[in-house]
């Protein structure tokens, strides 16, 4: 590019600087202003209220003071919150206030408009002229979507047509040009190569600068109810779905909340690596969590769960256990559509007969046995779903512990109970029952209180005697107390014996056909029912049992709706099954839904098929409100190893690799683990040599993880992290760490901690391979200290290089 135009380029963004510098010392002052107004007002909030209550006239007039205060002060705390986001948002434009620029002159106009764009917008003090639009405007999208030429966008009041002038990029650091230049057809190669030549980092960066046509097509989709994002490991799913919720937001900015987006991540070290992006882009983060964490909140306080990854290392490890075979089979059945469809069945079969209660009991009997509350169950209308006769029966037992609780006063523990309150309890029921004499004078009242107490002190002397109401209420308030945990136990519906009911639908094959209707059932079945009663047995329930049993327990008691949620965000939507998908789709009935996949990552048995006419998803959701996108072209890992990594899947890939170089991936052979730790640890050190900073050492299992670590340790090696299902905070160095808590993460470097046909030879071992191999941004090292696993042996030997 001219010098010229480089000293043009070069004194516009000076000026734009010098603006965004002027206005940044302008609120300054007024946002410290506000903060300390709106702190002082919340230090003498009450000074600045009179507070009466003597008449009715005077509460009103106290109520409406306080509620007026309250508002002035809500009003200056938003005015702070206004001004400090707008002082935030202008300092992070000032070190780069845009990253690319548009010439478009629109059709009938003879104006040509230079348009530059940023992660946020900045506008002269007119109001009217902008110096930098936000990436998320209408107009921007001309940037991500066309090329010069004929061009156009869409606008809330239509469309937008005209012709594209020019389409230029910049890296701006620190207020200076670094790079600068002219795009032809999407972001240029030029910006991509440079950004993707980066180290890896410990969080997720926003990708505003580099987003790719089919990537804005993803953050900009506003009309499918569920959108399915089908992409290559390494194509920037989760970063465009990140950009989708910041777009979302800045969109709807009236009406959507970050506390009305739920993102649902593959495991809790992910949701450290992601959390910078959003406010990265001035926004907060919505709301984070993991399928597990759901399901422990609502099944935690009654049953220990397996989790996950505590199912996949079963499933990896325990080939040689008895009825391993079996448990594999119940995984794949609890998690299909034709075992949810056998649980509404039940449900429909527990209306007629089958219902199990607990008997609710106080000081060791029954108050109301489980036989009495069947029967009253079974009184009501059979039409009614199970959920409003349950509501029906609650109703009805909370009205017969009334009426028991009253009873209950004239029992021998009450007066016992009687004999050892505490003087305060004696005072406080005196004071009630003085409390409404029209005429009462206080320091008589004090004689009287001193006289009870007293004679509460000398009981022992047996002169001591209880007025009737005095005991009456004191009686009253002795077995409200103690009801309190069983009024408590009704209105938790703890008197449903759930556990019975789930446990029940594994009595035996001719059982479980007839209360389900059930065609097929698996091979193993009646080793499935053992397993999962042992399991209940303990108060345990398995991970392929958790869905199923809340979503039974939901049918009896009612389902539970999240109607305030308007987008979920699920990642890694490949290993989500059926059954956990409808549950989904239930609880969060207004929402429209996000799922990012990757079949050839689909390494736990329940996993799902998102595409196609014969995905449980598009099912769900019907065709005409789904929208299937793919992202074939792999911008994370180099030529070399995306090459490498896409021979690994069974079938023909059409994964497009993005044209940055590298070594290929390096093979080596070695005998003994003592040796190969050695090795490992000097090609780390050379790596490190290189400025790698980000290392991981995959291997399979979490077993394998704490061999390794331990191996590698004993060679001498401090700064190794070891990664487990327990860690929370993702950052820089070396680490080891299994496969499946490696999904949605990338790396400098990736070492293979064992690629032998005893490690990896099985057909879903080979996902798992494939997983941990594409993890690698720049370089690629597979390890065996045997044969060379079959689905490496297969690979064309010019994609790789081998060591011995």
């Amino acid at each position: 590019m001219e010098a010229k135009e480089w000293q043009t380029e070069q004194a516009r963004l000076d000026q734009v600087r010098e603006k965004l510098q002027a206005r940044i010392e302008e609120l300054e002052p007024e946002v410290i202003g506000t903060r300390e107004q709106a702190s002082e007002m919340r230090r003498h909030f009450w000074e600045e209220v009179t507070v009466n209550t003597s008449s009715d006239e005077d509460f009103e007039e106290t109520f409406y003071t306080i509620k007026q205060q309250a508002a002035v002060l809500s009003e200056r705390e938003r005015r702070h919150r206004l001004l400090s986001q707008q002082w935030k948002s202008l300092n992070r434009l000032l070190p780069s206030p845009y990253f690319g620029r548009i010439d478009f002159q629109e059709d009938g106009l003879n104006l040509t408009e230079q348009i530059y764009i940023g992660v946020s917008s900045f506008v002269e003090e007119d109001g009217l002229s902008f110096l930098v639009y936000d990436w998320r405007t209408p107009i921007a999208s001309l940037y991500y979507d066309h090329s010069p030429g004929a061009a156009f966008y869409d606008t809330p009041v239509g469309r937008i047509t005209g012709t594209m002038e020019l389409k230029r990029q910049y890296q701006i650091q620190n207020g200076q040009i670094r790079n600068m230049f002219d795009a032809n057809v999407t972001i240029g190669d030029e910006l991509l190569q440079q950004v993707l030549s980066k180290g890896a980092d410990s969080q997720m960066k926003s990708i505003v600068a580099t987003i790719q046509k089919e990537q804005n097509t993803i953050i900009r989709d506003d009309h499918s109810r569920l959108l399915i994002v089908q992409g290559a490991a390494g194509s920037g799913k989760t970063s465009a779905a990140l950009q989708r919720v910041a777009y979302l937001l800045y969109k709807n900015r009236d009406t959507l909340k970050a506390d009305q987006i739920v993102l649902f991540s593959p495991n809790p070290i992910f949701n450290s690596y992601v959390s910078s992006v959003l406010p990265e882009l001035g926004e907060e983060n919505m709301q984070q969590t993991t399928f597990q964490e759901y399901l422990e909140y609502w099944l935690g306080s009654s049953l220990r769960l397996e989790d996950p990854f505590d199912q996949i290392e079963y499933v990896l490890t325990a080939q040689l256990m008895p009825n391993y075979e079996a448990r594999l089979q119940g995984m794949k059945y609890k998690a299909s559509e034709a075992f949810l469809t056998a649980l509404q069945n039940y449900a429909q079969w527990l209306g007629q007969e089958g219902m199990l209660f607990k008997s609710i009991r106080f000081r060791d009997r029954d108050l109301i046995t489980a036989e009495r509350i069947g029967l009253q169950f079974y009184s009501y209308d059979f039409t009614l779903s199970l959920a409003n006769r349950i509501d029906l029966l609650q109703k009805w037992l909370m009205k017969e512990l009334s009426v028991l609780e009253r009873k209950e006063r004239e029992a021998s523990w009450v007066e016992e109970e009687l004999q050892y309150l505490d003087i305060e309890q004696y005072e406080e029921v005196f004071g009630e029952l003085h409390k409404d004499r029209e005429v009462f004078d206080i320091a008589e009242r004090y004689a009287e209180v001193y006289e009870i107490i007293s004679k509460k002190r000398r009981k022992d002397e047996g002169d001591f005697d209880f007025a009737d109401q005095e005991k009456e209420l004191l009686s009253q308030r002795i077995v409200k107390q103690s009801f309190k945990p069983v009024r408590q136990s009704v209105k938790k519906l703890f008197f449903i014996d759930v556990q019975g009911l789930y446990e029940q639908l594994f009595d035996d094959e001719a059982h479980y056909r007839e209360k389900t209707k059930e065609g097929e059932v698996p091979a193993l079945w009646s080793e499935i029912c053992q397993q999962t009663k042992e399991k209940l047995d303990q108060n345990e329930l398995f991970y392929e049992d958790a869905t199923p049993y809340l979503y039974l327990k939901e049918l009896i008691e009612g389902v539970r709706t999240n109607t305030e949620i308007r987008h979920v965000f699920i990642d890694e939507g490949q290993d989500y099954s059926a059954f956990q998908y409808e549950y989904l789709k239930k609880l969060f009935p207004r929402a429209r839904m996000t799922v990012l996949g990757d079949f050839g990552q689909a390494i736990f048995t329940q996993s799902t098929k998102l595409q196609g006419d014969d995905s449980p998803m598009v099912r769900l959701y019907g065709n005409d409100k789904t929208c299937l996108i793919r992202l074939v072209r792999s911008y994370r890992s180099t030529r070399e190893i995306v090459e490498f990594t896409k021979e690994l899947l069974s079938e023909e890939s059409d994964i497009v690799p993005f044209e940055r170089r590298g070594p290929k991936p390096l093979l080596t052979r070695i005998e003994g683990e003592e040796k190969r730790a050695a090795q490992i640890l000097k090609d780390i050190a050379a790596l490190q040599g290189e400025g790698y900073d980000s290392i991981a050492v995959i291997t399979k299992t979490a077993a394998e993880s704490r061999t390794a670590f331990e191996s590698l340790q004993a060679q001498g090696s401090e700064e190794l992290q070891l990664i487990t299902k327990e860690t929370v905070q993702f950052d820089k160095g070396v680490m080891v760490i299994p496969v499946y808590l490696a999904k949605g993460i990338e790396f400098d470097a990736v070492l293979i901690y064992e690629a032998s046909s005893q490690a990896y030879s099985r057909d879903n071992d080979r996902k798992l391979l494939y997983t941990a191999c594409t993890r690698a941004m720049h370089q690629l090292l597979l390890y065996s200290t045997g044969d060379w696993t079959p689905f490496v042996e297969k690979i064309n030997t010019n994609l790789y290089k081998m060591t011995t």
